[in-house]
């Protein structure tokens, strides 16, 4: 009885200083994801649809992938939103961009990522932004000719965020944010305790850290079971740096991820058929290890 009040002891304080460290981060990045959602998510969406469709290509691709960065919509979201950009004429490799980058990033997971440290956020930034724009550019250059996505089912969905009284629709919203990540933030906590007690830091360093393409290929099929939430894989990301993950494995894992997580896929087999639905997970796996590599060496 002894040994399990002292185990309880030990993983209630890993979990502890974990809470505190991370609490902040989550409470405003669900703040910010709110209020981007409610007073500034039309304006980005309306922002993709005046792109000139007569415009340079490379330059829309650019804009396209961050205002996929910039856009709250989760993927079940951002597909029937691009179903209307696709109506409205706006290219394909414009809509790649844009899905590709809305799906690895936005400004909730933004600020949530700032609990890790100033190095690994700018990492996080730049490689989804430049996934998101790689995309595109691969589009461009391999379907000139025809079509990449299937939209032809889906239309675009009514907002929940239809409160006449702006106060009651940011805490709507806020409150449908804290209900969608607050158990896993949790149980990302408390796996990152377990990790911190049973897990021994030379485990963690052989597995993820040096300077080698295996560490990133581990942080990159790791990613693809566990990462369920974008606020729940915060706290053992934190972990695993601690102990000695290189930043290019953490590349890896950020991008494989969102990339992967099954809800994002199901959403994304419906579009996109299984050929090309191959080729996105062939490309994702592909971005994520010569990122994480060159990020290493680097």
């Amino acid at each position: 009885m002894d040994i399990v009040r002292r185990e309880f002891v030990y993983i209630w304080y890993y979990f502890s200083v974990q809470f505190h460290q991370i609490f902040f981060y989550w409470v405003l990045g669900m703040l910010i994801g709110s209020a981007v959602s409610v007073f500034f998510k039309d304006k980005i969406h309306s922002m993709m649809r005046e792109m000139d469709t007569d415009g340079g290509s490379i330059s829309g691709i650019i804009i396209a992938s961050m205002l996929g960065v910039a856009s709250p919509l989760c993927m079940y979201g951002t597909i029937p939103i691009a179903a209307s950009f696709s109506k409205g004429g706006i290219r394909d490799e414009w809509l790649a961009s844009f899905m590709m980058s809305s799906i690895l990033l936005n400004p909730q997971l933004i600020i949530y990522s700032a609990a890790l440290g100033p190095k690994v956020l700018a990492v996080r930034i730049i490689t989804c932004f430049l996934c998101g724009i790689t995309a595109g550019v691969l589009i461009k250059f391999f379907y000139r000719e025809k079509s990449f996505f299937s939209f032809e089912s889906f239309d675009e969905p009514g907002s929940r965020d239809n409160d006449p009284n702006l106060i009651k629709r940011f805490l709507k919203n806020l409150y449908r944010n804290f209900r969608a990540t607050g158990l896993y933030f949790l149980f990302g906590i408390l796996l990152s305790a377990l990790f911190q007690r049973y897990v021994p830091e030379k485990a963690v360093t052989a597995m993820f850290g040096g300077n080698e393409a295996w560490g990133v290929l581990m942080a990159s099929t790791v990613g693809v079971p566990l990462y369920v939430c974008g606020g729940g894989t915060i706290p053992i990301l934190k972990t695993w740096l601690a102990e000695g993950m290189s930043l290019g494995s953490a590349a890896a894992f950020m991008i494989t991820g969102p990339a992967t997580k099954i809800t994002n896929l199901g959403a994304l087999k419906a579009v996109l058929g299984i050929r090309h639905f191959v080729i996105y997970w062939l490309y994702v796996i592909a971005f994520s290890l010569f990122a994480g590599v060159l990020i290493n060496l680097f």
